[in-house]
Order: C-alpha cells, then sequence, then structure tokens
C-alpha cells in the first residue's frame, strides 16, 4: 500500500482509513494559505510549522489534502501509457506529498494535543479517511496497473527492492477488497466507514475516563509514597485547581507507583478499579457495544473476501502467517506463566500473613506486596533504584548506546530555531559523527497533560529515502511521565526506564533506514517491535549503568551491589508480567475466532479467562473495553502477539551478544545489527533478514531463560 495510506492509519492508531472526494470545502480560510498544505521550510530540509496550527484549520486542510491526492492517484490510474513499475508504483511513491504532510500535523492533534473541539472534527473526519482509502484501493483502473506490473515482475523479477515494492502492494490492494465485485466493494467500503466512525468513539471514550476519573489526596493518605511521587502529585492536583491535594490521575504513569508504593489499600482499590474500569463504566463512555459491533463488521467484511475470520486475513502478511502459529507461541508459554504467578501469590499472602494484614492478596494488593518481596528476597528497594535513574540521564544514556551501535551523535538544537508542538518538546539534531552528515531530527515529548493519550509511542513525521533524492528523518519519542516539581528530577521506576528505551529503539529503527522507496519504510506488525525490544537490554549494561545511572543528589555511580542486586532480580515478577501481557493477546486473538453475532463482550471476556485458568489476583494488561490498540484501529488486532513474537527474537539475539567478543558493543555484531535488523526496514523479508543476522533462525529457548521459565524439551 502507498505511504501516503500507511500515514494515515499510523495516525488513526493503526485503523484501515480512507476517504470521500470531499468537497465539502466550508468556512474556510483559501486553501493556498492553510498550514497543513504549506511545503515544510527552515532548517534540515524542511521542518514541520507546528507552531502555527490552528483547529479552524483542520477539517479544510485535511479535506483539500484528500482532494489533491485522489487527483494524484487519478492521473495515474488513467495514464494512457502501458503500465510499468516506473509510471505506475513509482508515481504512487510520490502521489499525496500535501496529504503526507497535512497528516503530521493531524496525527499531533490527535495523540498529543487533543482536546474536545478536535474530537468533534476527528469524527467528522473519521469516515471521510475511510472514503478516501476505499477510492484507492477499490480504483479499478489503478488496481489494473498494479496488478499488470505484478504479473510481469513474477515473469521478469524487477530489481529487488522494485520487486518487493511490486509484491507488497499489489498484496495490500488484494486484502483492502480491490478484485472483489462491485457489490461487494460497495459494502466493503461502507464497512470500513461505519468501522472508521466507531474506532474514533472507542478511543474518545477511553480518553474521556482517563481525564476524568481522578483520585484527589488530602496529606493524611500519603502513607507510603516516595517523595518524588508525591510533589508531581502536588503539582498536578495544583494544574487541576486543587491547590492543597494530592493528584492520581488515569493513567499507567500514575497509578502503577501509587499501587506499588501506598500503605493506603482502600484507595489502592479504588485507583485500581478507576483504571482498570476505563470503557466499563455502563453510562454513554462504555466501549462494551462498541466493541460487538466492530467484532461484527470486521468478520463480516473479510468474509467478502473469502476468510473464515479476521485473523486469518490479518496475519497472511505477518511472520506469524496464520492465527494457530501465533496461537502456538503463547499456549506454550502460558502455562509456565500461570504457575510462576502461584508462586509469586504464596511469596506475597506469606508476608501478608506475618504482618497480621489479614487479607487475601487481591489484585491492587499485587504490585505493592510483590515490592514487599522484592526486598524480602533480593534485598532490592524500587525506590532506591528510581534514585539513579533520572530522565535526563537516561535521555544521554540512549544517545550513547546510539553512538555506540549507530555511529550517531545528538546535539541539542537552539531553542526557537525549530519549531514544537508544545513548549516540553525538545529537539536534537542527529548526525553521523564520523563524516557529520545530517541524519534527521529527533523530538522528545516526555509528559503527560491533558488531551495526550495514554502510554509511550514513537512517531515518524518524514521518513527516509533515496527516491528523489535524499530524505533526512524527521522522529518522535513520546511518553507521559508525570511532570516533576520545579528544580526537581525527574525520578523514574526500571520498568519505566525500559519502555523509554523500548520507544527509543523504534526511533533508531527510523533513523537507520537505508532504502529507496517510502513505502518500505512499513514495518511488519509481528516484526517491528522485536527492534525496540532489543535496544532495551542496553540499559543493564555495563557502560550504561556506571556512567549514566547516578544518584539524583550525590552524582555517584549506581553500586556495584545494587547492580547486582537488580541483575539477580532479573526474572522476579516475570509471572505477573508475562501473565497480564499473555492474557490481553489472546483475548485479542480469542476475540476475533469467535463468532460475534450476539456476542456478549463483558461475558465472553469472563467467561474465556476463566477457560485459560487466568489467575485471580491480576488483570490483564488490558482489558477489552480500554484496549485500544485493537479496538481504536486495526494496527495491533489479532496482532497483540507480536510483542511476544518479537520477543523471541530479542532473546536469541540477546544470547548472540551475551557470546559476541566485545559482549553488547562487539563492532563486528553492531554492523550486522545495523545492516540486516534495522537499515532494510521492510525491503527484505524479516524472517530472511533475521537469519542474515543470525545464521539460523531464532529459538523459543532463549525466552524461557530470559524469564526464568523451564526450557520445553527438544
Amino acid at each position: 500500500m502507498t505511504r501516503r495510506l500507511q500515514k494515515l492509519s499510523l495516525i488513526l492508531l493503526g485503523l484501515v482509513v480512507s476517504t470521500t472526494s470531499c468537497k465539502q470545502q466550508e468556512e474556510a480560510a483559501p486553501v493556498a494559505d492553510n498550514i497543513l498544505l504549506k511545503e515544510w521550510t527552515g532548517p534540515y530540509g524542511g521542518v514541520p510549522a507546528f507552531d502555527q496550527v490552528t483547529l479552524e484549520a483542520v477539517k479544510p486542510g485535511m479535506l483539500e489534502a484528500i482532494d489533491l491526492a485522489l487527483a494524484d492517484y487519478e492521473a495515474i490510474a488513467n495514464n494512457p501509457e502501458e503500465p510499468t513499475f516506473e509510471n505506475t508504483l513509482e508515481a504512487m511513491e510520490r502521489a499525496g506529498e500535501e496529504l503526507n504532510r497535512a497528516s503530521s500535523y493531524y496525527g499531533i492533534l490527535s495523540s498529543n494535543m487533543s482536546s474536545p473541539e478536535f474530537r468533534k472534527i476527528q469524527a467528522e473526519l473519521a469516515p471521510v479517511f475511510s472514503e478516501y482509502q476505499s477510492k484507492i484501493t477499490q480504483n479499478e483502473k489503478l488496481f489494473g496497473r498494479i496488478k499488470a506490473v505484478y504479473e510481469a515482475s513474477q515473469e521478469n523479477p524487477l530489481p529487488a527492492e522494485q520487486q518487493r515494492v511490486a509484491e507488497l502492494t499489489y498484496l495490500q490492494f488484494a486484502m483492502n477488497g480491490a478484485e472483489l465485485d462491485a457489490e461487494k466493494k460497495e459494502r466493503y467500503a461502507a464497512i470500513n466507514k461505519e468501522l472508521s466512525s466507531l474506532y474514533t468513539k472507542f478511543a474518545n471514550n477511553v480518553l474521556h475516563d482517563e481525564e476524568n476519573y481522578v483520585t484527589f489526596l488530602t496529606e493524611d493518605q500519603l502513607g507510603g509514597l516516595p517523595e518524588d511521587f508525591v510533589k508531581a502529585a502536588a503539582r498536578t492536583a495544583a494544574d487541576k485547581g486543587q491547590e492543597g491535594k494530592y493528584a492520581i490521575t488515569n493513567t499507567r504513569s500514575s497509578m502503577d507507583p501509587f499501587l506499588t508504593f501506598s500503605t493506603e489499600r482502600a484507595l489502592r482499590e479504588q485507583v485500581w478499579r478507576n483504571y482498570y474500569s476505563r470503557g466499563d463504566n455502563g453510562d454513554e463512555y462504555d466501549n462494551n457495544k462498541i466493541i460487538a459491533e466492530i467484532l461484527k463488521l470486521r468478520k463480516e467484511r473479510v468474509g467478502l473476501l473469502g476468510y473464515d475470520n479476521y485473523a486469518q486475513w490479518r496475519l497472511q502478511d505477518r511472520m506469524a502467517k496464520t492465527p494457530e502459529n501465533a496461537l502456538g507461541l503463547m499456549e506454550a508459554v502460558w502455562p509456565a506463566a500461570i504457575a510462576r504467578v502461584a508462586e509469586e501469590v504464596e511469596d506475597m499472602q506469606a508476608i501478608a500473613d506475618a504482618e497480621g494484614a489479614d487479607i487475601t492478596i487481591a489484585p491492587w494488593d499485587y504490585r505493592f506486596y510483590a515490592e514487599k518481596v522484592r526486598k524480602a528476597k533480593y534485598d532490592l528497594n524500587s525506590d532506591e533504584v528510581k534514585q539513579y535513574l533520572q530522565l535526563d540521564k537516561l535521555t544521554e544514556a540512549m544517545h550513547y548506546v546510539a553512538g555506540r551501535l549507530f555511529n550517531y551523535d545528538f546535539t541539542p538544537v537552539p531553542e526557537g530555531s525549530v519549531p514544537v508542538f508544545h513548549e516540553d518538546v525538545k529537539v536534537w539534531d542527529v548526525t553521523d559523527k564520523t563524516s557529520g552528515e545530517h541524519i534527521g531530527l529527533w523530538y522528545l515529548d516526555p509528559y503527560a497533560r491533558q488531551g495526550k493519550r495514554s502510554g509511550a509511542w514513537a512517531t515518524m513525521y518524514r521518513s527516509h529515502s533515496t527516491f528523489d533524492g535524499k530524505e533526512t528523518v524527521l522522529a518522535s519519542n513520546n511518553s507521559n511521565f508525570v511532570k516533576p516539581a520545579p528544580g526537581e528530577a525527574l525520578l523514574v521506576s526500571w520498568d519505566d526506564a525500559t519502555t523509554f528505551f523500548h520507544e527509543f529503539g523504534h526511533a533508531l529503527h527510523f533513523f537507520s533506514s537505508n532504502v529507496k522507496y517510502p513505502s518500505l519504510n512499513s514495518g511488519v506488525r509481528d516484526y517491528t517491535e522485536f527492534q525496540s525490544q532489543l535496544l532495551e537490554r542496553w540499559l543493564s549494561t555495563d557502560e550504561v549503568i556506571n556512567t549514566y545511572l547516578v544518584h539524583q543528589e550525590t552524582g555517584e555511580p549506581m553500586p556495584a551491589t545494587l547492580v547486582e542486586k537488580i541483575k539477580n532480580a532479573a526474572t522476579f515478577n516475570q509471572g505477573f508480567a508475562t501473565t497480564e501481557y499473555l492474557a490481553s493477546a489472546l483475548m485479542d486473538m480469542k476475540l476475533h475466532l469467535a463468532d460475534p453475532e450476539n456476542i456478549d463482550v463483558k461475558a465472553f471476556e469472563k467467561e474465556t479467562l476463566a477457560a485459560m485458568n487466568m489467575p485471580e489476583e491480576l488483570p490483564m494488561r488490558h482489558r477489552t473495553p480500554h484496549f485500544s490498540h485493537v479496538f481504536s484501529g486495526e494496527g495491533y488486532a489479532t496482532a497483540y502477539y507480536g510483542y511476544m513474537w518479537a520477543d523471541v527474537l530479542t532473546s536469541d539475539a540477546s544470547e548472540a551478544f551475551a557470546e559476541a567478543p566485545g559482549g553488547f558493543y562487539d563492532e563486528a555484531l553492531a554492523e550486522k545489527l545495523v545492516k540486516y535488523l534495522f537499515a532494510p526496514r521492510n525491503a527484505i523479508d524479516p524472517a530472511e533478514a533475521y537469519r542474515m543476522f543470525r545464521g539460523r533462525d531464532a529459538k523459543i529457548d532463549a525466552l524461557m531463560r530470559d524469564r526464568g521459565f523451564p526450557v520445553p524439551a527438544e
């Protein structure tokens, strides 16, 4: 599929998007003056004018950009010359430049700077985007040209990258209904339009519950909470007009540390219920009926193409290929995961009993008592570890790793020289250390705010290509850390530091791209997490620990004794971590394999978990009513298993580095890492790329060893 469709898909959190001819130009300024459409100017090959975007410009700008893109595709479809790679697929690579630029702004407003006013525009545009995609993928003349080039390439193969573009483009159009008859095409397009509205409503319902379920504490309710967390909670409460109180927001970055440290069990339960009930409160923002409708429409749509279920259709171009293969991996790990949970709960219950707590471990107790077990078993205190995990120093550490592995330098750009969409956003110039060549810009948006979706993610505003001259990369990392009080260091947990490295891995994947055609920058979902998960491993290398994990007050490096405790506890709580993730991944797959007719989503979730012997002491990482990966779009639908699929590759590749003469900074292996695993993006089949790096396929054994689980017998 073309990069314009891919771009919109990413922006709408993976939903299968697209549009209409959209001549509804309303009370808008002249299109020529619309900032969304203007070419990017300024330094670094041109940069987005994030500081100039207004809500008034969004709808007319997006509508006009869509019209311009459609005109580009129509011109390709109606070219009187015989179809060739150059006049069809290369022309498609160039189509829709205005829409590509406009989509970058739209994505920021959707993910980083949403507001009630923007959400109204978003709801209006969602079906328009859907019609746009249908107009392209169902354009018979356009697909006829694509098919002609593809079929000719089967007889006389094109150069490697061109062949890959031809095959991927043909497959994506075929998967999206290009070969259906007229009646089925009409229904296919109608389903996509309906789904696009449901995805937007689902996402906005989750965001509503995140913004409106805030727990305000008084000073006598702060027992056990770390000082830095208390200061940040006070600041957040003041920002929300509750001076003198302390705010626990309904996001993971606030919920997680509160459940870990608060001694107030009733409040832990309240915060837990707020978080895990998002989208499931029986009100106008409840998502259960929306999910049921999404499931029915997805099954009907793939049925038009001849598939039995959505998972079968979706996985054909992934590494797993079939839902059976994906389930096979997850079900191989599941028994060991829940067995470990039973051991962890037993350890926690023993401590609670010894303290005379007179409780049975409940989900809102798991993190709290796990922390006590950690201290008892490993003499490891999470708050002590946090004192060495300063966000600024972690940023420097990531840049150091990028320098060692990728030969990159990160230099802060002068404030004001590059436009940003919020004052918290910082920008770095990325260059090659040897040649000084400009690689791109890295934007960092670290803090939670009203209107910003929860979680952490990476975004690419401009992808690399050498198609029409070299284009440099514009990429960002986005987190939701609670902003510290003025003058205070932002301290994060080890898990948060790992996630920070993870998302930076995505950015490095963007920066290291070495492909000719922009569409080859797309990722294969169960492979694209591999590179980012692999980068997590460098957080615990000696070079990073000894130089960048320094105490916030003394500046002293993390002591060797504490490092040893962290490494000894590496498999601690893996029952919890693996089970909460796998439960969500299995639920995703099982929902899409089930008959959605008359499905009761809430009952299905409960019954499925019971059949899986899901431990009662913890929930899925993402309960179905707020599973945005899967139901606010289609990017991770039947693909959430991909994190584990990628982790098999990660564990296996990590062992290669551990065995290398130079360890995790071995120059020869780092060169192979960049050459085969990062730079090709989707220009090489992922399985083949991994074999080029490792010399063989990955094995599950390393994953099981990493998690401290029994390795399956041969």
